[in-house]
Formats: C-alpha cells, sequence, structure tokens
C-alpha cells in the first residue's frame, strides 16, 4: 500500500484537516502495531480509540482517522477528519480491493471454515500469488483489515465470514464482492442469536449477497436446507460430498495422520482425519479447478497444507499420548463429527474424550448437548471427561445409556482438577481428543498435558 492522504480522504469521503500531504505506508486499529508510516483508525470499542492517537504518533503513525470535534484533532499528524471511522475503515478497504482487483473468494459456514480457508489458500498458491485472513479476523473489523493487509500483487484472495447475527455477512459480502463463494456446513452454532437452523441457513446465504453475477457458489451436497435457497440463484451452484454432489469423493483409507480419499479415479489425500475435512478439501478443489490449477497442483495444495493452531490437530502429551485438539470452536453438528471420526481412528490403547460446554445454543442447550451420547459408545471410548454446566445434559445421558462406561464431570471453576484427573490417568499409549467452544479454554488443558 502507499496512498496520499488526498487520495484517503477521497476513498473514505472524508476532509484532510492538516494542510501537508503526506504518504500512508500500513493500516493499524491497535495503536500499539503502529509502525513508521502507517495510518491509524481510531475504532470504538471498550475504549474509544481516539483515546489513543497520541501512543499511535509515538510509534510513527503518519496520519490518523478522526470522527471527534476537530477543534479536538491531534497536533504532529496528518488528520482525516470523516463522520465514522469503521465505516470509513471498511470504505478504504473497498477501494484498495479494486486498486489491487484480485480474484475474491469468501467463505462462510458454521464449521470448517479456516481448515477450508487454509486448504484453499494452498491450492492456491500453487499457481497463483494468494493471500487469506489470518487468524480469525472474520468480521466487520478484521475483513478490510485482511484486504489492506493483501501484498500488492496479490492474484487471488481468500477471505473468511464469521457471524453472530443476521445481517452480519450480507455486510462483508457487499464490501467484498467476491468471484467465489462457499458454505462449508449449516451447524447450530449462534443459534441462541438467530433461532433456528433454517435462520442459520438464510444468515450464511447472505455470502450471495455481493456475489459476482457470473460467479460460483459452493455448497455441501446434504444440506436440505440449502437446496431450496439456492434453486433461485442465477450464478454457477455447485455441490460437493462423500459419495454424492457434483464433485464426490471416495473415502479410501483412514488414519491418525491423514485421509486418503479418490475423486473422478484420481487419488488425493490431507493430512487430517475424517470426512468432514475431504469434504472441506472438496470445496478447496472445487475453486481450484474453476481457476483451471491444475490436479497435479490440487494434489500437492491439500497434501501439504498447513492448518491453523487448534483446528484438528495432532499432537503429542508429555508421556507420549496421542492428542486430537479441536478446541476452537464447538458445536452439535461439529462436536458429532469429530467424535465419529475418533472413534474410528485406530489407536494402540484407550480412547479418552474431553468435551467441554458448547455456547450460544439458546433454549435446546441442555438437549443439544445430551444428544452427543449418539457419538459415545462403551466400545469405542474408555474414559470421558464433561466440563461445564451445560455438559450435565450429557452426563445424565451418558450415565442412562453406558452405566460401566467411565465419565468424570467437572464444573467449570474445576478445571486444575480436571487437568490432574487427566494427567493421572492419561497412559503412554493412549489417544486422547479435546473439543469444545473456544470460552471455555479447552487450549489450557492441551497445553498442560504436553508440558
Amino acid at each position: 500500500m502507499n496512498f496520499t492522504t488526498t487520495i484517503i480522504s477521497k476513498a473514505v469521503q472524508g476532509k484532510v484537516l492538516a494542510e501537508n500531504e503526506v504518504t500512508v505506508t500500513g493500516v493499524e486499529f491497535d495503536s500499539r502495531k503502529i509502525e513508521a508510516g502507517d495510518l491509524f483508525v481510531p475504532l470504538q470499542g471498550t475504549n474509544d480509540g481516539h483515546e489513543f492517537v497520541s501512543k499511535a504518533i509515538e510509534n510513527g503513525a503518519t496520519a490518523t482517522l478522526w470522527s471527534n470535534d476537530p477543534e479536538t484533532a491531534p497536533e504532529g499528524i496528518a488528520v482525516i477528519l470523516v463522520k465514522d471511522t469503521l465505516l470509513a475503515f471498511q470504505a478504504l478497504a473497498s477501494y484498495y480491493l479494486l486498486e489491487e482487483n484480485p480474484d475474491v473468494i469468501a467463505i462462510t459456514g458454521s464449521n470448517g471454515k479456516t481448515t477450508t480457508k487454509d486448504m484453499t489458500e494452498s491450492v492456491l498458491s500453487q499457481k497463483f500469488r494468494t493471500y487469506k485472513t489470518q487468524g480469525n479476523y472474520n468480521n466487520d473489523i478484521g475483513l478490510p483489515y485482511t484486504i489492506l493487509h493483501m501484498p500488492e500483487g496479490t492474484e487471488k484472495l481468500i477471505l473468511e465470514m464469521g457471524m453472530d447475527h443476521a445481517g452480519e455477512i450480507s455486510i462483508l459480502s457487499e464490501l467484498a464482492e467476491p468471484d467465489v463463494a462457499a458454505i462449508t456446513i449449516i451447524g447450530e452454532a449462534h443459534i441462541e442469536n438467530l433461532g433456528s437452523r433454517e435462520k442459520i441457513a438464510d444468515a450464511k446465504m447472505e455470502i450471495t449477497t455481493g456475489l459476482a453475477s457470473d460467479g460460483l457458489l459452493i455448497v455441501p451436497a446434504d444440506e436440505p436446507l440449502l437446496e431450496e435457497r439456492i434453486s433461485s440463484l442465477s450464478q454457477t451452484v455447485e455441490t460437493v460430498g462423500i459419495q454424492k454432489g457434483d464433485l464426490s469423493a471416495t473415502i479410501l483409507n483412514e488414519n491418525k495422520g491423514a485421509t486418503v480419499f479418490s475423486v473422478d479415479d484420481n487419488g488425493y489425500q490431507i493430512p487430517l482425519p475424517g470426512s468432514y475435512n475431504v469434504q472441506n478439501a472438496l470445496i478447496a478443489m472445487a475453486i481450484g479447478r474453476w481457476f483451471d490449477v491444475s490436479n497435479e497442483q490440487i494434489f500437492q495444495g491439500l497434501a501439504y497444507v498447513q492448518v491453523t493452531q487448534n483446528r484438528t490437530q495432532w499432537l503429542k502429551a508429555n508421556n507420549g499420548a496421542d492428542i486430537l485438539s479441536d478446541v476452537y470452536n464447538a458445536n452439535p453438528t461439529a462436536m458429532g463429527l469429530v467424535l465419529d471420526t475418533f472413534a474410528k481412528l485406530p489407536t494402540e490403547g484407550r480412547r479418552l474424550a474431553v468435551l467441554a460446554d458448547m455456547l450460544e445454543l439458546g433454549a435446546d442447550s441442555y438437549s443439544l448437548h445430551a444428544s452427543m451420547v449418539d457419538h459415545i459408545n462403551d466400545q469405542d471410548f474408555q474414559e470421558i471427561y464433561l466440563y461445564g454446566d451445560e455438559m450435565k445434559g450429557l452426563k445424565l445421558a451418558l450415565a442412562d445409556r453406558y452405566p460401566s462406561l467411565t465419565v468424570r464431570y467437572f464444573n467449570k471453576s474445576d478445571k486444575s482438577q480436571m487437568i490432574q484427573a487427566i494427567k493421572e490417568s492419561l497412559q503412554t499409549t493412549d489417544s486422547i481428543v479435546l473439543k469444545g467452544s473456544n470460552g471455555m479454554g479447552l487450549f489450557e488443558v492441551v497445553e498442560a498435558l504436553q508440558q
């Protein structure tokens, strides 16, 4: 990026208060990350970002957006007056996106967004200069931040789009105007805010709001909620799935380190377990094919993908036991898929599971937690550790169906006791899976088992 304050003011419909024109080479909304030449964007959050302009100046900011009283504008820095700093931030991202003009790929879904994003970037990078959402910067602040940090010359931009409420993905889609969009899965995440899976499907379909008229939408073949919703689209729609859909896969082999599958008589592999991860790979493959990436390049991209931490990640406990960490987030559909996959994987010793509350499930939370009993049995699992208030439903369901299965329940305040209990039980040859909402902090349990 290399914009003058005059260009920025026009892009955001603002007014330059300082007379001298300066050049901006980067954008940050966190004053602690400011480097020389950056534009500071003071956003309104828990604190008012305007309070940190002096720190931004100290760290070398060249210019700042400003929506407070012009009379209180800081000195020693170029000031661009705007009505709303967040809207200006988004407008600047739109301008930069138009200037660079990469093909934009947008990915959303109740589960698997980040892994699919990682796979897509790995596939496309075999042929193109690519950039993707870093971490979970997938909301109305994170998405424009991602765009504005895109390197010059980027040919394919992969954007993850998240949401908590209806209408949020529409804003992101209109801002990014994707050429390709994908929905990974319709689960129960945020059902407390949206009310039903039907409403969740509507919210995910908002990704088509800004989709190019000649663009591509990719959806799972096994989701009936999307069938009616895609029927009226003018864009190309492609379905993906395991032994079903326009692009379908047959799983050939699955173990802890990899899953091998075939598509159109061609073999592929991913360094991850689970049919749900194969479906994520099919989305990346469909996107690669749309952009004429060869089968050999797709194979390389999928085989050597590096996934973001705590998404279906194999680790080693301090004593040598295998840890399957999937603790970034959880909803019933995702937790069920992980448990089903884990139960099928070979292990020398026992299988243990640590399951924490799935948050934002609303009035049906108790029954949805209890329904996880359908993904657990006393033959495939030897010990279950349940953590959090909402897991009481599963505790009772397991006691009723599998009275001989060892199930240990811990309140949210008893994390240290649970860690100690797991450490005392975990044997060298065991395999243990951990799954729960990010807010439950199971990553601390993973770290403790590694120490």
